[in-house]
């Protein structure tokens, strides 16, 4: 039994779990980010489904026009932000240490869709989906991007995963600081400039996941033994 764990873990995809795992905390992060916001505007009920994390009695944060939008079950803001605190935290255990066993992608899934229900934001929701897709590979044999990348171009594109990792935290965190916030160092604080930024690290974001992505994939490919001619493919 042991021998058998341990020879799963040693076929696994270092590069993709790496990948699921970091994004998963990211979004921890972010749900409890929204959480703590939530809380912050007391035991009030909500005006509906949809919300804004920061509420007008926010005086502390610098962001006047910030509203971190998010979609709640539950109306009323300091349940909201507890659960999505809870979301969150679970979120991250789950992501560092478990999402690469059995049904690790399945219960990651679980957990976001109840960050989402649960006032967690709106705008991870793409990024939950994907990750889970991500999160299915770990063990895979990533056969697909062997037949379709030749095999110099794995051997350069995963020389660039690592870099691209840490370039998609530090995109995700900078927006989550100007969401928050409406600051970032060296940024001006016009509304219009850092909507503009948070659109545009929006976009930077799914575009690095993307290629992120690839290059995890290209990787582990090549860090995985060839497979025997006449071996199905999965």
């Amino acid at each position: 039994m042991k021998h058998g764990t341990e020879r799963a873990l040693a076929m696994q995809n270092t590069a993709t779990r790496a990948v699921a795992s970091t994004l998963g905390i990211l979004l921890g992060l972010s749900s409890i980010n929204h959480g703590l916001l939530e809380t912050l505007q007391g035991n009030h009920p909500t005006s509906g489904f949809f919300i804004k994390a920061l509420g007008p009695g926010q005086s502390w944060t610098v962001w006047a026009h910030g509203s971190e939008p998010a979609f709640t079950l539950i109306h009323n803001f300091l349940l909201t932000g507890v659960l999505a605190t809870i979301a969150g935290l679970l979120l991250i255990i789950w992501s560092l240490c478990f999402i690469h066993r059995r049904h690790g992608a399945t219960i990651f899934l679980l957990l976001s869709v109840t960050s989402f229900l649960v006032g967690g934001g709106l705008a991870q929701f793409l990024l939950f989906a994907i990750n889970w897709a991500v999160a299915t590979r770990i063990s895979a044999s990533l056969a697909f991007w062997r037949w379709c990348m030749p095999s110099f171009m794995r051997r350069v594109l995963g020389l660039f995963w690592r870099w691209a990792l840490v370039a998609e935290a530090v995109f995700f965190l900078a927006a989550l600081v100007i969401a928050t916030f409406g600051y970032f160092p060296g940024l001006p604080r016009g509304t219009q400039i850092l909507h503009r930024v948070l659109i545009q690290l929006g976009a930077a974001i799914i575009l690095a996941f993307l290629f992120l992505i690839i290059c995890a994939f290209a990787y582990d490919v090549e860090a995985r033994p060839r497979p025997a001619q006449g071996h199905a493919a999965v």
